[in-house]
């Protein structure tokens, strides 16, 4: 649409940082933002009520807009300024102040659903943490990292639709760490290509692996087994966290269970090529994704008959 800008874009126009956003064209601006993106986040699914829609936009844009200033800007010293810029606004809204269309857009859902501002400031932390560490130890740094990049979104899905108690929530951690989980572990040579590696560095000693198998694009049976190990945490993970779908209303329960199910598949892919995605990238088929998307349809029919 003419007139608005990607995040990378944005920030480098003065026209755009310096125009002042009404309402209206704000919340065009996240509906853009949020409807054009190159991937496939399942924004505002057609299972969610309509009158989410815009809602699940402004959090959307404001989660991207957070991304690629981590990501999309090439120096790490600028991205953790505009990342601190971002973190300043985020505190604006809460005190009343918003003049980025993003904000002006998202106060709206923030006050009509009472959202906190915490999860938006733990997405800004993650993103922060992705300039300054490279490396996980362990398990405990990666599951720390997960805290921050996956489970506020999951509890800003659940503050959206009316759900804020702490059993929820921590089903909803537990879905959450484990679509990371499965990501990181589908995309083991695209993170190379950022310099990140988030298998924990005593998972790969341990079976005698190394970041130099990466780099060399080389699955040892080491690297081979340490993967093993990984995709057996995250399914326990996922498992864990299903049950979230038997408590909320049908139309999330089923986008919930499509991301598990989906997330799930990506595991038994990595499986199913020896545990070596350093030769090809695990892939979901659409015949797959619409298979998925009929045996959802089915058990949420039988849930609603029963």
């Amino acid at each position: 649409m003419a007139g608005f800008l990607e995040p990378a874009q944005f920030v480098r126009d003065e026209a755009s940082l310096r125009r002042r956003w009404e309402r209206g064209e704000s919340l065009a601006y996240t509906r853009w933002l949020a409807t054009h993106h190159y991937e496939n986040f399942h924004v505002a699914s057609f299972l969610l009520p309509k009158r989410l829609h815009q809602d699940f936009y402004n959090v959307y844009s404001f989660c991207r807009w957070a991304d690629d200033l981590g990501d999309e800007i090439g120096s790490a010293q600028e991205s953790l300024r505009l990342l601190s810029w971002w973190r300043e606004l985020t505190g604006g809204v809460y005190e009343g102040r918003a003049e980025h269309p993003v904000f002006v857009a998202l106060a709206d859902t923030i006050g009509r659903h009472s959202l906190p501002r915490e999860p938006f400031l733990d997405l800004i932390t993650a993103f922060e943490h992705d300039q300054r560490v490279a490396r996980y130890a362990n398990w405990d740094e990666v599951f720390a990292y997960c805290r921050h990049s996956a489970n506020p979104v999951g509890r800003l899905v659940l503050y959206l639709c009316g759900y804020r108690d702490a059993e929820r929530q921590r089903l909803s951690d537990a879905t959450c760490t484990a679509l990371q989980l499965a990501n990181f572990w589908q995309d083991v040579s695209v993170d190379w290509k950022k310099n990140r590696v988030y298998l924990p560095q005593d998972l790969l000693a341990r079976h005698g692996a190394s970041d130099a198998d990466i780099a060399a694009g080389r699955a040892t049976p080491g690297f081979r087994t340490a993967l093993r190990e990984a995709v057996d945490v995250a399914r326990g993970m996922f498992h864990e966290g299903l049950p979230l779908a038997g408590m909320v209303d049908a139309r999330l329960s089923l986008d919930l269970e499509l991301f598990s199910r989906g997330g799930l598949k990506i595991l038994d892919k990595i499986e199913q090529a020896g545990h070596d995605v350093l030769t090809a990238r695990p892939r979901i088929s659409r015949s797959e994704r619409a298979g998925l998307l009929m045996k959802g349809l089915l058990r949420w029919a039988a849930r609603r008959a029963a």
